[in-house]
């Protein structure tokens, strides 16, 4: 995909049909569609997504959420990005308690769940094998993440859910090739970052049950970065 076919995405809804229609990365599609004909017996009777999962929210939005990829039987089954699964309870659940989201719960793409102030993205489009997308696949999405960083021009904090989240972005957005490694901003839960555009990046370990099950990342923790965010964008 090069930097010509992508700048045609002139709206967000072009850079989701396109997501939707990508087939690049043919490990992930098979594995998106294999998990879709097999299921989960606790839902067997889910028609699943299984394919792409394109990013959600505001298009007017200060906040913006990156994340890693959708879950194998969280967004690849109902085709929207935190949507049906423990770390989509975890986010929702924030996103509402901080006046970013209409509802606490996210279970469908028909369960009028609205956004406000807030675009929810990732790294990688595609359920991956074991979580883990490869570096080459990552940056076979990153012209999604260029276009729509191009077209939300109202976003000032960026909260980057995971190490790979915040790789991405700062890939994306330009800054890791315009600053030197030592002036990158540190990825750490709770740290923040202004940027020289005025943005502020900020750092939150991912709300993976392998972090929120060990205690790695709290309620507590996690409820402090958003409280975090509300405040930064309330300054912008």
């Amino acid at each position: 995909m090069t930097d010509r076919a992508s700048s045609k995405w002139t709206t967000l809804s072009a850079v989701e049909r396109a997501v939707v229609g990508c087939r690049r990365c043919p490990r992930l599609i098979a594995h998106c569609e294999h998990v879709a004909r097999q299921k989960k017996h606790a839902f067997r009777d889910w028609t699943y997504w299984g394919k792409p999962v394109p990013g959600f929210g505001d298009p007017t939005a200060r906040l913006l959420i990156v994340g890693l990829a959708p879950a194998a039987h969280g967004a690849n089954r109902t085709g929207r990005m935190f949507t049906g699964d423990t770390s989509g309870d975890w986010l929702y659940e924030a996103l509402h308690e901080f006046g970013f989201a209409s509802q606490p719960e996210s279970s469908s793409r028909s369960d009028g769940m609205r956004l406000t102030d807030c675009y929810i993205t990732a790294a990688a489009r595609c359920a991956p094998p074991q979580n883990r997308p490869t570096a080459g696949e990552i940056a076979n999405c990153r012209p999604f993440l260029v276009r729509e960083l191009a077209l939300l021009r109202q976003v000032r904090v960026v909260l980057s859910l995971g190490r790979v989240g915040y790789e991405a972005w700062l890939r994306a957005s330009g800054w890791w090739r315009r600053l030197t490694p030592q002036e990158r901003p540190p990825f750490g839960h709770g740290l923040e970052a202004a940027l020289p555009d005025g943005s502020t990046l900020l750092c939150s370990y991912h709300p993976s049950r392998q972090n929120t099950n060990t205690g790695r990342l709290t309620r507590a923790m996690w409820w402090a970065v958003f409280r975090r965010a509300r405040q930064l964008v309330e300054r912008t």
